[in-house]
């Protein structure tokens, strides 16, 4: 292992610089495409049915390949994989923003994810190696929670303006000149480190788990274009459902297990990493149908699109802020949590209000600025709670089942809801003739609202019957506040 980088180097602070850029090209990716997907489909000519999996892509290889990802970078030396994954996420930007069709974009999207997840943890584990001093640690932590966590609304600012004024193929683009900035900056400037007692990789666990879910999201993903009863809807869903059953009877038995069963098998951490899952599959969900709504239906222009987005965006940062300097010292979690989901349902309920001429501020404002808010609140410390009395051995799994949670949340959600959102408007235009093509997508992004409403109170329901009724956030001694960790994954 090589040696420890000195605490009192002044590049340490221009070491985070480095990490915070490649946080914020994981997380732009998140976004940055949802405001370009209209144009891309006109221009490479793919399905409604196919839309979808550009996004799902992307946070399926993530979320699924994560615990995989951070083994490596303790087993490998996290400078070594923080520049594989920025090498990595480089090339695979630049294959797809040269996509000639909808396969290598998807699979362009699929290999960006799998890169992200080995970036993602080996960033976050940089940080912690490089300040050793608790009150620094705090600082590196608040800037790179603050900085990160605007990247979701530069992403749909940046994407607009791509979109408009370049082309739609440099949202994929521009990681490639954030990835060189990032290379230069790490290869100068991050120390490696790996574990003293390298973990062993669990390839069985890997590939069993990441299978399951392939099989659980394609599945789903399929029923919008052959039906819940096609074989091949249904073969890839019963295969996922088996695969995954295995997976935990693997952990259960394994000596070196990806996922350590005690770690979710705590009832508060449980309910946060279901509760994270839920909101979510519901949050993504709706960005998509409203990048549609407001392009296909309002004639929104892709920068007017990521304009409409910002009072979400900006109500999150508000709300986060406020749970995490006020509403922690007065209310438990689970007040905080539920409260938080039924606030984000009623906004998702205000959305199927909107028509085809509805003005923005009459319904889509309010109900925007009602599902930040919700999120803001309820998301921040269901990642507190996820984290929270975790024994020291299994921090980092915790944190990798956060976003794990997160990442596959979106991408099941996307591709179950669009089932829903496309069945509804087969039904709709079957009814009123092919003519109404307008009124068909209003009605099937209106579903969708209402199911989005539906997941956000399911979950209310869920984590107020799982996370005991007095839990409040508390503070071990010598780690850093956990709110300030990740203030920057909301989004």
């Amino acid at each position: 292992m090589a040696a420890s980088p000195d605490p009192h180097d002044e590049r340490r602070w221009m070491a985070l610089g480095v990490l915070v850029i490649a946080q914020i090209m994981i997380l732009l990716d998140a976004t940055v495409v949802n405001v370009a997907l209209p144009s891309a489909q006109a221009d490479l000519g793919f399905s409604d049915a196919s839309r979808q999996w550009v996004i799902t892509a992307y946070v399926l290889a993530f979320g699924s390949l994560l615990p995989l990802g951070g083994r490596l970078g303790d087993a490998l030396g996290r400078k070594t994989m923080f520049i594989v994954g920025l090498l990595g996420f480089a090339i695979a930007s630049a294959a797809g923003g040269a996509a000639p069709n909808i396969g290598t974009l998807i699979a362009a999207r699929a290999v960006q994810g799998g890169f992200a997840a080995v970036l993602a943890p080996a960033a976050l584990s940089l940080i912690t190696v490089i300040f050793t001093d608790l009150k620094e640690l705090n600082k590196a932590f608040g800037i790179f929670g603050a900085v990160s966590g605007s990247a979701g609304a530069v992403g749909l600012l940046l994407g607009g303006l791509l979109t408009d004024y370049v082309d739609w193929r440099w949202c994929m683009y521009v990681n490639i000149v954030l990835a060189v900035a990032g290379i230069i900056g790490g290869l100068t400037l991050l120390h490696n480190s790996a574990e003293p007692d390298k973990p062993r990789l669990s390839v069985p666990s890997t590939v069993v788990g990441s299978a399951a879910i392939f099989g659980l999201v394609f599945g789903s993903a399929k029923a919008q274009a052959d039906g819940w009863g096609s074989a091949v809807t249904l073969t890839p869903l019963i295969a996922g459902g088996l695969l995954l059953a295995g997976f935990v009877v693997l952990q259960k038995v394994a000596r070196h297990p990806l996922i350590p069963l005690r770690v979710v098998a705590d009832r508060n951490r449980g309910a946060a990493y279901l509760t994270l899952f839920l909101a979510n599959a519901a949050v993504f969900a709706l960005f998509l149908f409203l990048t549609y709504y407001f392009q296909g239906v309002l004639g929104y222009s892709p920068i007017m699109t990521g304009v409409a987005f910002l009072p979400m965006m900006a109500a999150i940062a508000v709300v986060a802020t406020l749970t995490q300097g006020v509403l922690l010292r007065r209310l438990t979690m689970r007040v905080i949590v539920a409260a938080g989901l039924i606030a984000s349902g009623a906004g998702a309920a205000l959305l199927t209000q909107a028509g085809a001429g509805s003005p923005y501020a009459a319904w889509v404002l309010p109900g925007l600025v009602l599902v930040g808010t919700g999120i803001g609140s309820a998301a921040v410390v269901a990642v507190a709670v996820g984290q929270q009395g975790v024994d020291p051995r299994d921090a980092s799994t915790a944190g990798a089942l956060n976003n794990v949670s997160q990442q596959l949340g979106s991408a099941l959600g996307v591709a179950l809801i669009s089932t829903f959102v496309a069945t509804a408007t087969s039904h709709y235009l079957t009814r009123h003739g092919s003519t109404a093509v307008v009124g068909a997508t209003v009605h099937g992004f209106t579903v969708g609202y209402w199911w989005a409403a539906g997941v956000f109170w399911a979950a209310a329901v869920l984590c107020s019957a799982l996370i005991r009724g007095g839990t409040r956030l508390h503070h071990e001694a010598g780690q850093p506040e956990p709110l300030d960790e990740i203030a920057g994954g909301l989004i």
